[in-house]
């Protein structure tokens, strides 16, 4: 009797897989790269492999909600004569009029103020709802110059020079075309209607020498008082921190990898850049090599989610997060309610891609008039306060745990990590060890 072996289940490709195949087949069909936002959705090594040691006997714990745990951070005061004072060490990162839309722009400004935090520009300029209702707006300075002018230099409260973001370190970004409206495309002084490339470098500098120069410049045009941040991606965190102490920055803004973008190559943004755990303890060794850690405040982004990793990225000498597609759901983005919308245009709620073209259905990332009138101003800025108290409050409970009246007085010797490469990246021991890869030549 001849014998069969039973059917088996067909095996599919760890390397070649679902999303591989379709991204082969697109690229075969259409002859160019994708395009698309947000940041890395790939798996790294990110907060989640970190954990707290809560007091017990060793340590002795905070009582919550009776003893006091301080949240406030003052940023910028190396140089300017009026350093940013902020309530929570939790900021809103710079999100672009043309990628947001206005009602967007300023419920974030509402809710940042609400906060007694600050938001950020963007690309694109200044607009008047983001300046009229955040109290404390910080101004990027970009390579594009979309928008600069010397009049809203001085009207900022700080000015952040941006060498590069996370998703692109070393890339420019684009806007699509159906995101071009009038407004957007005066601000840009840029056709309607067209794809606009963002520049990957600042026209007027090739080097950190050009960069204390141009401080130096935007100084002199604000006479002084605002703080001038840096931001760079996380591509060579130790180096690019000491070249911006060195060149005079007040604080340095380091966005890993995890960290969004408008619109650039899904190639760029799965394949440049480290991790934002990575960034942290080159940037911070560097700071303390130079002397300055604490004096020039760091502030990194780039996966901000929760409470927990505003405590984890404090406990590692940081002086402030911010956070950008967080606060974007915060305001409604992404919504399930609308689904079978996102559906229609060949995405999903989750996704928080910008490839559905500026049609986003929450009105949140798109110009188009008739979608932007779902975003409440009023109501979504108050959701992102609710969003900032509950991180806040979060933040507060695990440095209560580990016996800290004050949010900055959490450090390394606090946390442990769950797996070998987030020992290596933090410099913190592998838990239930003393091992920490990498240190003492192991």
């Amino acid at each position: 009797m001849a014998y069969h072996n039973p059917p088996t289940t067909p095996r599919k490709s760890a390397t070649f897989d679902d999303y591989t195949l379709s991204e082969i087949r697109r690229a075969a069909a259409t002859g160019i790269y994708d395009i698309r936002g947000a940041g890395a959705k790939r798996k790294v090594p990110h907060f989640d492999d970190l954990l707290f040691l809560g007091a017990s006997i060793s340590r002795y714990p905070l009582e919550g909600y009776r003893e006091r745990c301080d949240t406030n951070v003052v940023l910028g005061s190396r140089h300017a004569k009026k350093p940013i004072e902020l309530k929570i060490p939790i900021t809103i990162a710079g999100m672009s009029f043309g990628s947001l839309s206005g009602p967007a722009k300023e419920a974030l400004g509402r809710g940042a103020t609400l906060s007694g935090t600050s938001t950020t520009t963007g690309d694109g300029g200044m607009t008047e709802e983001e300046r009229g209702h955040s109290k404390t707006l910080v101004y990027q300075y970009l390579p594009s110059r979309y928008g600069m002018n010397p009049r809203d230099l001085r009207r900022a409260d700080a000015i952040e020079v941006v060498v590069g973001q996370g998703a692109k370190p070393g890339g420019g970004g684009m806007l699509l075309g159906q995101k071009i409206s009038d407004r957007v495309a005066e601000m840009r002084t840029l056709p309607k209607g067209i794809d606009q490339r963002s520049a990957s470098r600042h026209p007027d500098w090739t080097g950190p020498d050009d960069l204390e120069i141009k401080i130096l410049e935007l100084r002199e045009i604000t006479d002084w008082e605002k703080p001038i941040y840096v931001k760079v991606g996380g591509a060579r965190p130790y180096y690019d921190t000491a070249l911006a102490v060195k060149a005079g920055a007040d604080v340095v803004v380091v966005d890993g990898m995890q960290g969004g973008t408008a619109a650039t190559q899904e190639v760029f943004i799965e394949n440049v850049g480290q991790p934002t755990l990575a960034c942290i303890r080159p940037a911070v060794q560097a700071l303390q090599d130079l002397g300055m850690h604490r004096k020039v405040q760091l502030i990194v982004s780039g996966g901000i989610r929760n409470g927990a990793d505003v405590a984890k990225a404090l406990a590692l000498g940081v002086d402030a997060v911010s956070i950008g597609t967080a606060a974007l759901v915060a305001l409604g983005d992404n919504d399930p309610r609308w689904e079978a919308e996102y559906n229609a245009l060949g995405s999903t709620a989750g996704a928080y891609d910008d490839w559905h073209e500026g049609r986003d259905p929450a009105g949140i990332t798109t110009q188009d008039p008739e979608l932007m009138k779902r975003v409440d101003p009023i109501a979504a800025g108050r959701r992102l306060a609710n969003y900032l108290k509950v991180m806040t409050l979060e933040a507060q409970t695990i440095a209560r745990a580990c016996g800290k009246n004050s949010l900055h007085n959490l450090e390394p010797e606090d946390l442990v990590a769950l797996s070998i490469e987030a020992a290596a990246m933090a410099g913190v021991p592998l838990a239930g060890t003393n091992w920490i890869p990498g240190k003492n030549g192991f």
